[in-house]
């Protein structure tokens, strides 16, 4: 059975935008099937972890993976799934507006990516939650969206993928 990456993107981002593209060559490279999920249609957080839950219900089990507001939704739909690892970018945690600011049951594996720049996220959310919870975290030159850093990002995201097999 192959193994399964399910990308969640931001709020404002496109299912396929320029990580989302760097992440399934890498996921590909590495045994991996890469689905990306269209949240285009509602910005509820929530919504969109719920979501995932679902999917994830008729789903062998996978790695999630997620920018910012979807970095939220992999995150919540994780807690409690049979999900082999966590791969968070900017993930909007500990913001107004999001139903879950506590989180249990995680998956053993969870690596976030977050810049030092962002100004939509502040990293300090991201080193709270790494802090908590054990997770890796890779600070890295750059603001909430990243630009210019796929590549880095896409480097990370292989050793993770590597640190899973």
């Amino acid at each position: 059975m192959k193994r399964l990456v399910i990308w969640s993107h931001g709020k404002d981002a496109t299912p396929w935008g320029t990580k989302s593209r760097m992440l399934a060559e890498t996921a590909k490279a590495r045994g991996y099937e890469f689905e990306v999920l269209d949240y285009t249609d509602t910005v509820d957080p929530d919504e969109r972890a719920e979501r995932l839950k679902t999917l994830l219900a008729d789903r062998r089990p996978s790695v999630l993976a997620g920018s910012s507001m979807g970095g939220y939704a992999s995150l919540v739909a994780s807690m409690g799934a049979d999900v082999a690892g966590l791969f968070l970018v900017a993930p909007a945690l500990y913001l107004p507006g999001y139903g879950t600011h506590m989180f249990d049951r995680l998956p053993a594996a969870v690596q976030v990516v977050h810049g030092w720049k962002d100004d939509v996220v502040p990293i300090d959310n991201s080193i709270r939650f790494a802090r908590l919870h054990g997770a890796s975290l890779m600070a890295i030159e750059g603001d909430h969206r990243l630009a210019g850093k796929a590549g880095t990002v896409a480097s990370v995201f292989d050793m993770f993928l590597a640190s899973l097999s």
